[in-house]
């Protein structure tokens, strides 16, 4: 580390662990950055950004304007979507005259629907060491905060821009039982939320994560059916990187149960408990005995 390179973070105490780590040469270490605010970045992350020899970046100015704001000076490579398989040329060749690399994205993980995957794959398919650092990632940022209660996501990133390819796509995912994870862009949000709206049940819980770790941060959850009204009531809804999160489809008996019940209550508001319950086994191949059962405890509950 050069003078130049040193910064105030050198001084703390904790710093000292530095001297017991190993960082490798001929290594692309990926290192996570930010997401909006900038004192979220790891130590580690800190460390090594001042022991390589360049950086690879998604946006040189953001990148260099990070650095500076830790006292870093380091050279910058352009690496970003349009120039992945290129540039990946030029960093296994510095990698492999034994240098230290490592790369970067406007904010928080690379690779992680930001370019990056390219690079890596090149770098690992030369037989090369890729060394990965943790931090921010807003979809797990987002996850944390959104109180949705299940064991698995599903990280979707960006619909499809175009209405008829965006509402294919959500279709596809009617069955899905984890929890899904979006990422959409400002101008597309209230797009974003009617598509989803009318894909899903009303009931839905959906979750909008906006400028997560940023100044305005907006964590808000409601039914599907309340989303859009919810976007419309702030003008500043509709500003700031959006994470969208939807809760999944119940598991397969639940969502029976839901069909049966919705079923029942269409029936009874014109037939009998007995007749109802018999129709509804004709349409779901439902024991009729259960069916009649759930009747009369709907019509309870009705205050009937």
């Amino acid at each position: 580390m050069t003078v130049q390179d040193s910064s105030t973070i050198a001084t703390l105490p904790v710093m000292g662990e530095t001297a017991h780590q190993t960082y490798p040469s001929a290594t692309l270490y990926v290192v996570a950055t930010p997401i909006g605010n900038v004192t979220d970045i790891s130590l580690r992350a800190l460390h090594v950004l001042s022991l390589v020899n360049a950086v690879a970046c998604e946006d040189t100015r953001n990148t260099a304007q990070l650095m500076t704001r830790f006292g870093l000076h380091k050279p910058l490579i352009a690496a970003h979507q349009h120039n992945e398989r290129e540039v990946a040329d030029t960093l296994i060749a510095r990698l492999q005259a034994g240098e230290r690399i490592a790369l970067v994205s406007d904010a928080g993980t690379p690779a992680v629907s930001d370019p990056g995957a390219r690079i890596v794959d090149a770098v690992r398919a030369a037989g090369l060491r890729v060394l990965p650092l943790p931090g921010a990632s807003a979809a797990v940022t987002a996850l944390s905060a959104s109180g949705l209660v299940n064991d698995q996501f599903y990280f979707v990133g960006f619909l499809p821009a175009k209405a008829k390819q965006r509402e294919s796509f959500l279709q596809s995912l009617r069955a899905v039982t984890a929890t899904m994870v979006f990422y959409e862009a400002p101008h597309r949000i209230l797009d974003c939320a009617g598509a989803l709206a009318a894909a899903f049940e009303p009931e839905r819980q959906v979750v909008f994560a906006r400028e997560l770790t940023k100044m305005f941060e907006e964590v808000h959850r409601c039914p599907l059916s309340e989303a859009e009204a919810w976007i419309k009531a702030d003008p500043h809804r509709e500003k700031g990187e959006f994470v969208v999160l939807l809760a999944g489809a119940p598991p397969a008996d639940d969502a029976q149960d839901a069909e049966a019940a919705r079923i029942l209550s269409i029936l009874l508001a014109e037939c009998s408990v007995k007749q109802a319950a018999g129709l509804a086994a004709q349409i779901t191949g439902r024991k009729k005995n259960a069916l009649y059962e759930l009747a009369l405890k709907m019509k309870a509950d009705g205050g009937e």
